[in-house]
């Protein structure tokens, strides 16, 4: 009984480190965005970032963010550039928007690489109802772009 009781601590911080909290995806709400390396605008200004590009907030710090882009690379952008609208990028060298949610529905819009879509829903596993900035609505893959 005492091993168990010792244990209980333990056991405890295991489940409270299962509950981790929901990724936080955002977009670029500007023209275009610096992205600097540390959370302050004397820091080195590393590249801008044009509109409607999704990334991941890793990190808040007051009125600014340290977000991941879809190639993986870090830095730090005022939060005041970010919205809650929610856009994938098409990561696959081409994707395709479809009708519907199943594999042999027909295309109705293919994408090129980098291309950013907005996010209207998620749809069945493994697929994302999605808008083009021209007005064509349809599914596209989860493994097709980033952002999810």
């Amino acid at each position: 009984m005492t091993i168990w009781r010792r244990a209980l601590p333990f056991i405890a911080l295991l489940g409270a480190a299962g509950a981790a909290p929901a990724v936080d995806y955002r977009s670029v709400d500007v023209p275009a965005a610096v992205l600097y390396d540390s959370p302050s605008q004397k820091g080195k200004k590393l590249y801008l970032i044009k509109a409607q590009t999704p990334v991941e907030v890793i990190v808040r710090l007051e009125g600014w963010f340290k977000i991941r882009d879809a190639e993986g690379s870090l830095a730090w952008v005022e939060s005041r550039y970010l919205g809650d609208r929610r856009t994938l990028v098409v990561t696959a060298l081409k994707a395709e928007i479809r009708q519907s949610d199943k594999a042999d529905s027909p295309v109705v819009l293919e994408l090129d690489k980098w291309v950013a879509v907005e996010l209207v829903e998620p749809a069945s596993p493994g697929w994302a109802k999605v808008r083009h900035r021209d007005g064509v609505t349809g599914y596209i893959r989860s493994t097709q772009v980033w952002g999810l």
